[in-house]
C-alpha cells in the first residue's frame, strides 16, 4: 500500500494550495490529516461539525468534500484576512458557516447543538478551553487534532504544552483515544460519555 498516492483531493484544493503559497501562509494543513477527515466525515451522515482554525481551508476543502448535503459545518478562525480568502471558496456552500472570531471567545459563549466532528487545529479548543470543546461532541463523536508530533514552526517549549494535553487526554475517562505517529502526530478520540 502506497499511502502517498492521493487520488482525491477535493476539486478545490490546487486553487486553495496555490493561494496559499501565493500570500506565504506558512502553516498548511497536512494532505494526510484531509483524507482522514474527509472519511471521518463522510461516516456521519446529516452531521454537525466544527473546525476551530480555519487558515486558508485546506483542511475545510476536505472536510466538505466528506459532507452529505445534509451535513452543516461551522469554522471558526481570529483572521479576518485569512477568513475573507476562505469565503471567496465557500461562499456559495450553504452547508459551511465561517466565522470570523476569537476561538476562545466564541467556545465561551457558544450554545447550540452538540457536534458529530471537532478538528481542533487552533490553540482554542486544543490547548485552551478543552473540557468546554470536549463537551460539545455527542456521544460517539470524534475529536481530533494534529501537529502532536515536533514541528518546525513550534515555538520554543511548545513540547511541554502538547505533553501535557496528551497526559490530561489519557487521563479522562469520558474519551476513548488512539495516538498515531503518522502525518503530522495525530490524535483521534471518540466520546463515549
Amino acid at each position: 500500500m502506497l499511502d502517498s498516492n492521493i487520488q482525491d483531493k477535493p476539486e478545490i484544493h490546487s486553487q486553495i494550495e496555490q493561494k496559499s503559497k501565493d500570500i506565504g501562509f506558512t502553516m498548511p494543513s497536512d494532505l494526510y490529516i484531509g483524507t482522514l477527515l474527509k472519511t471521518l466525515m463522510a461516516s456521519k451522515p446529516k452531521g454537525r461539525f466544527l473546525e476551530l482554525g480555519t487558515g486558508i481551508g485546506l483542511s475545510l476543502s476536505w472536510m466538505v468534500d466528506g459532507m452529505d448535503l445534509e451535513s452543516e459545518l461551522i469554522s471558526v478562525d481570529n483572521d479576518s484576512k485569512l477568513i475573507e480568502i476562505v469565503s471567496e471558496y465557500f461562499k456559495a456552500d450553504k452547508r459551511v458557516e465561517l466565522i470570523c472570531e476569537d476561538g476562545s471567545k466564541w467556545i465561551k459563549n457558544y450554545s447550540g447543538d452538540k457536534f458529530d466532528l471537532i478538528f481542533a487545529d487552533a490553540w482554542p479548543g486544543k490547548y485552551s478551553e478543552i473540557d468546554e470543546v470536549l463537551n460539545f461532541i455527542k456521544v460517539g463523536g470524534f475529536y481530533v487534532i494534529d501537529d502532536m508530533t515536533a514541528q518546525p514552526n513550534w515555538p520554543e517549549g511548545h513540547e511541554d504544552n502538547v505533553e501535557r494535553l496528551v497526559a490530561y487526554l489519557e487521563e479522562r475517562d469520558d474519551v476513548t483515544l488512539t495516538k498515531l505517529n503518522w502525518s503530522t502526530g495525530l490524535i483521534i478520540a471518540v466520546k463515549n460519555s
